[in-house]
């Protein structure tokens, strides 16, 4: 495992497993721990030999949400402080994502959290997880996307209820209105997630960075943008080495073996 600061990185074959790693403070978020995890996004975003990133926290709690003592004064002068050129897992600046993330939670999952989850693509966890977004509580909003994401993934009638109260919830809730895909067992989440994720790596990368493509450009651009770029994108795609080995491998009823070219 590699990293001494408040995010750890460790490569499992062509995983990136990212962990949180500010346990005693509940895993709140300062402006160095915001500036890392980028830099560990951006590792998995330039990196060809990493296919499929986790993200994980250490300790007890997903986290605490942003250390408003410590970062709130940076936002007042500067907005919301990521390095210049890197990948922002919450997708609302910088350079965008496009490989793959699962996220693995348990404990208490709060603000900045829940919008991580929103920007990833599959989110697992833990059955003593406990969701709120308190934004609303501290005088502010939600910035990190929820506001976009949250009707998106929940529909507007359960996005609302918890965006306008700051209740809390739990994990049962949470996957009833697909904030998370599966609930387990304490101690399982990121087991599970790593599991996903090698899943994902056993497919052709091209191929999964084309269909998060153009499931966002649909999210993002409407239907008809989507739609616009089917056919082009699958033309691009039967061009490479990945898709003549998917076709081999079913001619020879055997397991592809994709390479990412």
């Amino acid at each position: 495992m590699s990293g001494t600061g408040l995010i750890t990185t460790e490569r499992r074959g062509r995983v990136l497993l990212i962990g949180f790693n500010r346990a005693d403070k509940r895993n709140a978020f300062t402006s160095t721990m915001l500036a890392e995890l980028a830099t560990a996004y951006t590792e998995l975003e330039r990196d060809p030999e990493l296919w499929a990133g986790v993200v994980f926290a250490h300790g007890e709690h997903f986290t605490a949400g942003l250390d408003l003592a410590e970062v709130a004064p940076k936002i007042v002068d500067a907005g919301f402080p990521l390095p210049e050129g890197s990948t922002d897992p919450w997708g609302t600046q910088g350079l965008p994502r496009t490989k793959p993330v699962v996220v693995a939670v348990q404990g208490w999952v709060l603000t900045l959290g829940i919008e991580l989850l929103l920007a990833s693509d599959i989110r697992i966890a833990a059955e003593d997880s406990r969701f709120a977004q308190i934004e609303i509580k501290r005088g502010i909003y939600p910035f990190g996307g929820a506001t976009i994401r949250f009707p998106q993934v929940a529909g507007w009638g359960n996005a609302m209820r918890w965006l306008l109260t700051g209740d809390e919830f739990d994990a049962a809730e949470a996957l009833r209105i697909g904030l998370v895909q599966e609930v387990v067992a304490p101690g399982e989440q990121l087991d599970r997630a790593i599991e996903l994720a090698e899943r994902i790596c056993e497919q052709a990368p091209l191929g999964v960075q084309a269909t998060i493509g153009s499931a966002r450009t649909a999210a993002t651009e409407g239907e008809a943008a989507a739609i616009a770029n089917l056919v082009p994108g699958l033309m691009k795609l039967m061009a490479t080495d990945d898709a003549k080995e998917g076709v081999m491998s079913f001619v020879e009823r055997r397991k592809a073996s994709f390479t990412g070219r």
